[in-house]
Formats: structure tokens, C-alpha cells, sequence
């Protein structure tokens, strides 16, 4: 009964010890992006530069996301966080424009609002008993179907479908932050003991990259709806 109740409890403390590695880098992530795109934001020329070559960056950015998705296995793991990290200050300057287009209090204001989001969704994700793979299936669909129609929102500039795609995609990424937390969770159950440390930091770095990419979008997604405009 000893041994049940120790490894018990040894599992207890790997599960808690890898969610809070994943929560902690994607902070990491999270405040360099806030840092970087403030500082570009600070500084016009910077800020013009990377409004003229912010199509580059996106190429550059979803190029990091296939690289660390695709190979993080094969990566050594100093490399895997390398790669999120210069991802985060990479996404960090591209979203620098967003300063040029609303004013600072309603950008602060939106992160206040996507951040409770966040948080509710992910605490979901976490306590929930109900299996979310049928959730996470259809909002995937979803995003593949506002991709699709933010592509062809680009010829036609319609405000009214900017608006409708906006409040699809806070709904999908409501959706994907709860079904993502729990896959986090079921790989923190699944790791074996004795599992080397560089596996489960490169395991912690790909479930962070996960949650920052739904905190950003669905924080995007809010800023179309909640953000006020300059003059």
C-alpha cells in the first residue's frame, strides 16, 4: 500500500513539475513577445521597417512553427527552446504594427480580457472529466474554415466578414485552449519515470508553443472586437 501511495505521489509531482514547465515557458514566450513589439513600437524607424516587411516576417514565423513541429524530436533540447524563444521576439516585432492601428489603453485592455479568457478556458481544459478530442476535431475544421475565408477576405475587404471571422475565431480559440490543455495534461500522465530531462524540456517547449499560439490568436481575434482605433 506504501509503494502504491509513493509512486502515487511521485506522479503527482512529475505531472504538476511538467504542466507548470509548460505554463512557465509559454510566459516566457509571452513576455518577450510583449517586450520586443513594445520596443519596436518605441522607436518609429524600427516600427515603419517592420510594417514594410511584415509579410517576411509571417513567412518567416510560420516557417518556426512547421520546423520546431515537425523536428523537435530529432533537436537537442537547448536548440527547441532556442528556436521558441527567438519565435516569441521574432512574433514580438511583427505584432509591433498593431500600435501603429489601436491605441495603448485598448490593446492593454484586450490583454486583461484574453487573459481571464485564457485562463477560464485552460482551467476547463485542465479539471474537466469530459474527453475533448471530438471539441478539438471540429475546431480545428473550424480554423482551417477562417483561414480559408480571411484569404479571400484579402481581395474582397469586406468589414462586415472581418467582423463574423473575428467572433468565430474567439470562439474556435476558446475551443482549442481548453482541448489543448487537456492533451498537455494527458502527456504529463503519459510520461514514463526516469524520463530524460532534455525529452521532457522538448515535450514542455512544444506544449507551450501550443498555448502561446492560442493566447496570441485569440488575443488578435479580440483586438478586432474589443480594440479602439487611433485617431
Amino acid at each position: 500500500m506504501e509503494i502504491l501511495e509513493k509512486r502515487a505521489q511521485t506522479t503527482e509531482v512529475m505531472v504538476n513539475s511538467f504542466i507548470q514547465s509548460v505554463y512557465n515557458w509559454m510566459a516566457v514566450g509571452l513576455g518577450l513577445t510583449a517586450l520586443v513589439a513594445f520596443v519596436v513600437a518605441s522607436n518609429m524607424t524600427l516600427l515603419k521597417m517592420m510594417y514594410s516587411v511584415r509579410f517576411l516576417l509571417i513567412i518567416g514565423e510560420l516557417a518556426l512553427v512547421f520546423i520546431l513541429a515537425g523536428r523537435i524530436h530529432k533537436m537537442e533540447a537547448s536548440t527547441a527552446t532556442a528556436l521558441f524563444l527567438f519565435y516569441s521576439a521574432l512574433n514580438g516585432a511583427t505584432l509591433s504594427v498593431i500600435f501603429m492601428v489601436y491605441t495603448m489603453s485598448s490593446i492593454a485592455s484586450t490583454f486583461f480580457v484574453c487573459a481571464l479568457t485564457f485562463t477560464a478556458c485552460s482551467i476547463y481544459g485542465m479539471v474537466t472529466k469530459r474527453d475533448l478530442t471530438s471539441v478539438g476535431g471540429f475546431m480545428f475544421m473550424g480554423l482551417i474554415g477562417i483561414i480559408i475565408a480571411s484569404l479571400v477576405n484579402l481581395f474582397i475587404q469586406s468589414s462586415a466578414m472581418t467582423m463574423i471571422i473575428s467572433y468565430l475565431g474567439v470562439f474556435i480559440f476558446i475551443g482549442l485552449t481548453a482541448y489543448d490543455t487537456q492533451k498537455i495534461k494527458a502527456m504529463a500522465l503519459s510520461q514514463p519515470a526516469g524520463l530524460d530531462a532534455a525529452v521532457v524540456r522538448k515535450g514542455a517547449i512544444m506544449g507551450a508553443l501550443t498555448l502561446y499560439l492560442d493566447f496570441i490568436n485569440m488575443f488578435l481575434f479580440l483586438l478586432h472586437i474589443l480594440g479602439g482605433g487611433r485617431d
